[in-house]
């Protein structure tokens, strides 16, 4: 009985590397620092509201300072989304 042929395939070579001394402008490197940031600074304005017994942050604001704070941590959960 013949022997059937053996198909070989190309070789795989990498596409050449990007230059590493350009820009990425895709980068979401600032995504962790800003979702933290907004955490911290909601998570801040909230327990300074309670620990002030509601005097601060903003004293007209009243109750709403607490619905300010939970803004905060809500904007750092929207930025959270673009985390790659």
């Amino acid at each position: 009985m013949p022997k059937s042929r053996i198909r070989k395939k190309a070789d795989y070579t990498p596409p050449p590397a990007k230059q590493a001394a350009s820009i990425n402008l895709n980068s979401r490197g600032w995504v962790a620092p800003v979702m933290l940031a907004m955490f911290a600074i909601g998570l801040a304005w909230i327990v300074v509201f309670y620990v002030t017994d509601g005097s601060l942050p903003i004293d007209s604001l009243n109750e709403w300072n607490i619905l300010v704070g939970f803004g905060f941590i809500a904007a750092g959960f929207g930025v959270s989304t673009q985390w790659k």
